[in-house]
C-alpha cells in the first residue's frame, strides 16, 4: 500500500541469560555484517524501515538482554506484537528454555494469541550441535509457529527473511483481530435495533 506505514513491535528474546548470538543476530539483519565484540548484558532497540510485500513496514526491534528481572520481562513481552523466540543449536539448556518462555508469553498475552518464530541459531557450528533441526520442527509444530535455524556468524539461512516473515504474521493477526471486531460492533448495532423496535412495538 503506497504512503501507509504500518509500525510493528519486534521483540528479540533469548531463551537463556547470556546466550550470545542474540543481539549478533538482530545486527546482521540490519546491516548484513557480523558483529564479535559486544556486551550482551545490554537491551537495545532499533527502528528499521522495509519494504514487505508492496507494503511500508517500520519495525522497532527490541533486543532483550536476557537478564532482565521479571517485572522488566513482562514489560518487554506487553510491549512487543511479534516476537523471536532464539535458542543455540550447540547448547541444549537454551532449547529447554523455549517452552518456559512461551508459557510465560502466554500468560502475560493472555487472552491474545502469541505471534511468534522459533530460531535456532549457530546453525554453522554443526559439529558441535546438541539439538537436531528434526527437534526444532516439532517443537515449532507444538509452538504452531514457524522455523528457521540460521548462523549470525556466517549469515547462513534467511535471516531477513525470519523478520519478514513475523511481519506478515503481525499483519495477518491484525487483520483477523480487526474484521472480528467489526463483526463484533455489528451484532451490538443489530441487538440494539431489535431492543428499539421492540421497545416501539409493545
Amino acid at each position: 500500500m503506497a504512503g501507509k506505514i504500518l509500525t510493528q513491535k519486534i521483540d528479540v528474546q533469548q531463551s537463556f541469560p547470556l546466550l550470545k548470538g542474540n543481539y549478533a543476530l538482530v545486527v546482521r539483519f540490519l546491516t548484513k555484517r557480523f558483529i564479535w565484540e559486544y556486551d550482551p548484558t545490554l537491551e537495545s532497540t532499533y527502528r528499521h524501515q522495509a519494504n514487505i510485500d508492496d507494503e511500508v513496514v517500520t519495525m522497532e526491534i527490541l533486543d532483550t538482554a536476557g537478564q532482565e528481572d521479571t517485572i522488566q520481562r513482562e514489560g518487554h513481552m506487553r510491549w512487543g506484537e511479534g516476537f523471536v523466540l532464539v535458542y543455540d543449536i550447540t547448547d541444549r539448556g537454551s532449547f529447554e528454555e523455549v517452552l518456559p518462555l512461551k508459557n510465560i508469553l502466554d500468560e502475560v498475552k493472555k487472552p491474545k494469541n502469541v505471534t511468534l518464530i522459533l530460531v535456532g541459531n549457530k546453525a554453522d557450528l554443526d559439529h558441535s550441535r546438541q539439538v537436531s533441526t528434526e527437534e526444532g520442527e516439532k517443537l515449532a509444530t507444538e509452538l504452531a509457529c514457524a522455523f528457521y535455524e540460521c548462523s549470525a556468524c556466517t549469515g547462513e539461512g534467511n535471516i531477513t527473511e525470519i523478520f519478514y516473515e513475523l511481519c506478515r504474521e503481525v499483519r495477518r493477526r491484525r487483520m483477523v483481530q480487526g474484521k472480528t471486531r467489526r463483526r463484533s460492533s455489528t451484532t451490538h448495532v443489530k441487538q440494539a435495533i431489535n431492543k428499539m423496535l421492540t421497545k416501539i412495538s409493545s
